[in-house]
């Protein structure tokens, strides 16, 4: 036991007082003699003993209800099991994701949290706040009801190893209480190992009792007709026994197509057919799961020619223009010294095809065409120097040439789930005339490879670069070497390389990927562009260059949806953009991940915990009861007993 006014003690001493007082009146008895009766001398007897007996009594009374009142305004205590971590500082990490809008046994996850909250937070609690993308340092419920009332879901993932590194970088100098609540969506074993046990976090995992949800995971354009596009969208189930989901499809949010499809598979591709002119708009889906991934947006730009030029001998270009058609495209050739650079930036797309040398002027040209989002597609020349052709594709990646080989190869494998290729082919094709090449360079890249030899070896790889893409060929294609010009392949492969661009053809950026994006537009040094949509305003990161724009939007837009690129008022070009589908599978959130860590059920347990465990129990109060109890016990014996 401990006292928190162990001063106090000294008035103990008083108890000397009563005793003395009490000594005083213990006189002996001065005898009186009556009539010789013998009942009278027996009953003074008898109140001699009674009266002897009952100061005795009040004497104990008095001593401990003086006692107990000293012992009450020392205030004792029992010291609590947790009392070295009292002045801890508390720090909750908010979940605020878009699986966090699943439903629980009491509703949407994210709101009952936040209910939990407001109602169990004790009011003189003072903590910070760590939510996916905002701090609140330092706070209590009261400042920060009106925040948590209005808190939003987050396009940004929930990364607890960055939101921690940002806890562990503001200073304290008391421990700290960590409770992280979260679905434990996107959490894998990579992230946890990152959190120090030694904080001893505390975790609250909230579960959806509804876990079958439907995303839109793209929209693509299949298929480019005279007239129309037919464009694809691609659906993902997450569950089991779908009910038919609904489909609509909306330009300008007028409603122009609309359907409704089963979903007998995890993944499923519905196909609409649209006017071959602009569009600015979405699809959206209803489903009995997340809301967020149910709306894709997207814009389709005015028809424009893609400019290509290829730069070679014209009979080795003669195929490429028979695939660069003038409805599309406006091709040109060139050979190397007739070769305009100043030609090369209004190009979208260059081939070098089997050039025995490149210049280095013609290296320094092409690296920076690339910078600002040109596509290359490169062709070597058998007769090419390996020394050259390594020197060049050095500024775009991790490529190296090899040795050049005599042995005839077969091109036996597609990589189907290449951007190349994705929309290309309705199913694998496993059994197809197998075009080969005489000479080929022995080519190792870090990028997988898009086409590859019988022996495995990369015969057409890609860069994944975020600005312009490059592709590199093994070997010469030229009717000397390989009838790859005779495959079926030739056709879809090229185009694809010249319109290469993540999203094929269709303006749909992902909010917080930081893929950069180019709008042609010429401007003056201190002009800008400006991102506009229904409910928000922007100011991308933005690069001059001399007839593009490059364009960084790092995690802007905060809200998906349909926007205008303007330079002042006026408009240049619309732009989509849409969440990332990280949260879309809920049964992805794996439970034995936090089998090292410490779990609660609630706020309302974690903080009853806390106050068991870190509260002293203070004894005053029983004190003070038995104080009174004394009073009340001698003033009975004053009344009561003779």
């Amino acid at each position: 036991m401990h006292f928190k006014h162990p001063e106090n003690l000294y008035f103990l001493f008083a108890l000397i007082i009563p005793i003395v007082v009490h000594l005083f009146q213990l006189r002996r008895f001065k005898k009186e003699y009556f009539t010789n009766v013998r009942f009278l001398k027996a009953l003074s007897i008898q109140t001699r003993k009674s009266s002897k007996i009952k100061k005795w009594l009040l004497l104990a009374c008095r001593l401990l209800l003086l006692f107990f009142v000293i012992i009450a305004f020392t205030q004792p205590f029992f010291e609590s099991k947790d009392n070295k971590n009292a002045n801890n500082e508390l720090y909750i990490i908010l979940d605020n994701s878009f699986s966090m809008q699943a439903k629980g046994k009491k509703g949407e996850l994210l709101k009952r949290a936040v209910q939990d909250l407001l109602e169990e937070t004790p009011k003189n609690k003072n903590f910070s706040l760590l939510t996916n993308e905002e701090n609140y340092w330092n706070t209590d419920i009261k400042s920060i009801r009106a925040t948590l009332q209005n808190l939003k879901h987050s396009a940004s993932p929930f990364q607890l190893d960055n939101i921690l590194a940002q806890l562990k970088a503001h200073k304290s100098a008391y421990k700290k209480d960590i409770i992280i609540i979260t679905d434990g969506i996107g959490l894998d074993q990579k992230q946890l190992k990152n959190v120090a046990l030694k904080d001893d976090p505390i975790f609250i995992i909230p579960k959806a009792e509804q876990k079958n949800n439907v995303s839109i995971d793209s929209v693509f354009i299949d298929k480019t007709l005279n007239d129309f596009y037919e464009i694809s969208i691609q659906l993902s189930g997450y569950g089991e026994d779908f009910d038919p989901i609904p489909v609509s499809l909306y330009n300008n949010n007028t409603l122009i197509a609309k359907t409704t499809v089963p979903l007998e598979t995890s993944k499923k591709r519905i196909n609409f057919t649209i006017p071959k002119q602009a569009f600015h708009g979405y699809v959206s889906i209803i489903d009995n799961g997340l809301t967020y991934d149910n709306t894709y947006y997207f814009s389709i730009s005015k028809i424009k020619k893609t400019n290509v030029i290829s730069i070679g001998e014209p009979a080795k270009n003669n195929f490429l223009s028979r695939i660069y058609t003038a409805e599309e495209f406006n091709f040109n050739t060139s050979t190397l010294s007739a070769l305009d650079y100043n030609k090369l930036e209004d190009q979208d797309a260059i081939v070098l095809n089997e050039l025995d040398e490149i210049p280095q002027a013609l290296t320094t040209t092409l690296k920076s065409f690339v910078q600002k989002g040109g596509n290359l597609i490169l062709i070597p020349s058998a007769e090419g120097s390996i020394t050259n052709l390594n020197s060049f594709v050095s500024n775009f990646g991790s490529l190296k040439f090899n040795t050049l080989e005599n042995n005839e190869k077969q091109i036996t494998k597609i990589n189907f789930n290449h951007p190349i290729y994705n929309s290309v082919f309705e199913k694998k094709v496993i059994n197809f005339q197998y075009p080969k090449t005489k000479k080929s360079f022995s080519l190792t890249s870090s990028n997988p490879a898009v086409l590859s030899y019988e022996d495995q070896s990369i015969f057409l790889t890609s860069t994944n670069n975020p600005s312009g893409k490059v592709a590199v060929f093994a070997a010469p294609i030229s009717l000397e070497n390989s009838n790859f010009q005779q495959s079926p392949l030739i056709v879809p492969t090229f185009y694809k390389m010249a319109m290469y661009n993540p999203n094929n053809g269709i303006d749909a950026l992902i909010i917080g990927n930081n893929t950069p994006h180019w709008t042609e537009v010429s401007l003056d040094k201190d002009a800008i562009l400006t991102v506009q949509g229904s409910d928000e305003e922007f100011i991308p990161l933005q690069q001059i260059l001399t007839n593009k724009v490059k364009m960084t939007f790092n995690d802007f837009p905060k809200q998906a949806g349909n926007f205008k690129i303007l330079r002042k008022k006026e408009w240049i070009e619309n732009i989509s953009f849409n969440y990332g589908r990280t949260e879309s599978d809920l049964a992805s959130a794996n439970q034995s991940n936090f089998s090292d860590f410490k779990t609660t059920e609630s706020i309302q347990s974690f903080f009853d915990t806390l106050q068991s465990d870190r509260t002293d129990n203070q004894i005053w109060k029983w004190f003070v009861i038995f104080a009174l109890l004394f009073l009340i016990a001698e003033m009975a014996i004053i009344r009561f007993v003779k």
